[in-house]
């Protein structure tokens, strides 16, 4: 398995399967202008290696020895660290902060089997939360429908939100966002670069190699297939985003019917409100009812009077990142 930057838990499993022992260390408070938000996490082995980041830099020298400490002791410990304004300004911050970084050992006090299943999930995109009781020390995992964790449960999986419900710390897993941009046309251009922008992984798929071409789009991801084929390949998910652009049927249509057959957070769609209205009559004949169709944004975006294709791409940016956040 190749492990990323970001892939802190994943890592902390590898070093303490491979007999390297593991802490993972994760912000789990803050106060005023804090380096990494809650949730950052930072694994170190039991030979000082680290992976991943809890500050910007000012107090990682002081997490190493507190983890190594607690990996000898089998311990959970939570520190708490203030940056003075001084040490603040060095790390690129305008001022100090507290922050509050839980510690535990994998195998010893965090469960192998849990951080295997946390992983797991992780894998398989599917949301998940860490769940621990800091006054019990109980842990779990729990999905976004658990019920147990209050009605703000859901909004913190939507908000990428962690942090605390009373004495119960939760640690937000989401899978990374994904795009889907289908036809490549002039507004894809700005579009993949602000959706890269904004932290998704973007594709585009336009099986015409004379407007899918990497001089068009260099450093993009293109994919030449049919946009169903391409989407069932990539995979359709609650984390994902489907754009169709093309105006054609014959491309946007098998696009459009995909993502409605399954769990994408948003589907917009290019076109006026007639061309639209043609849409809903296809979708309609092909089986697909007013409660599917009515999840397409369409027109596409946000209406703030766009008119060139890069304020058209900000309003599209803008209709994704709402619907995100706010559902």
């Amino acid at each position: 398995m190749t492990l990323h930057h970001d892939d802190i838990p994943e890592t902390a499993l590898a070093w303490h399967r491979g007999g390297q022992g593991a802490v993972l260390a994760t912000v789990i408070e803050t106060w005023g202008s804090a380096p990494r938000p809650v949730g950052s996490q930072l694994v170190i082995s039991g030979s000082a290696e680290i992976a991943g980041s809890v500050s910007g830099g000012c107090v990682e020298g002081a997490v190493i020895v507190e983890a190594q400490e607690a990996l000898e002791q089998s311990e959970t410990r939570i520190l708490e660290f203030g940056v003075s304004d001084e040490t603040a300004f060095e790390v690129g911050l305008a001022c100090g902060g507290r922050i509050r970084i839980l510690l535990e050992p994998v195998g010893k006090v965090l469960p192998e089997q849990l951080l295997e299943d946390l992983v797991r999930r992780r894998a398989a995109r599917i949301p998940v939360a860490y769940v621990v009781n800091t006054e019990t020390w109980k842990r779990r995992l729990a999905g976004r429908d658990d019920g147990a964790l209050g009605v703000e449960f859901a909004t913190r999986f939507r908000s990428d939100r962690s942090g605390f419900e009373d004495e119960v710390f939760i640690a937000i897993h989401n899978p990374p966002l994904r795009m889907a941009v289908i036809g490549a046309v002039h507004i894809a251009q700005p579009l993949m670069q602000m959706a890269r922008l904004a932290g998704y992984d973007a594709v585009l798929i336009d099986p015409r190699p004379i407007f899918g071409s990497n001089t068009r789009f260099p450093g993009e991801v293109i994919l030449d297939d049919w946009p169903d084929e391409a989407l069932a390949a990539r995979g359709l998910d609650s984390r994902t985003a489907v754009v169709t652009l093309t105006h054609d049927p014959k491309l946007d249509d098998p696009a459009i019917m995909a993502a409605l057959n399954s769990d994408v957070f948003y589907l917009g769609s290019l076109g006026s409100k007639r061309t639209h209205g043609k849409r809903v009559d296809r979708l309609l004949t092909a089986g697909f009812s007013d409660e599917q169709i009515g999840r397409i944004h369409a027109p596409v975006g946000l209406d703030i009077g766009a008119k060139s294709p890069s304020e058209i791409a900000i309003s599209i940016m803008a209709e994704i990142t709402q619907r995100l956040r706010q559902g």
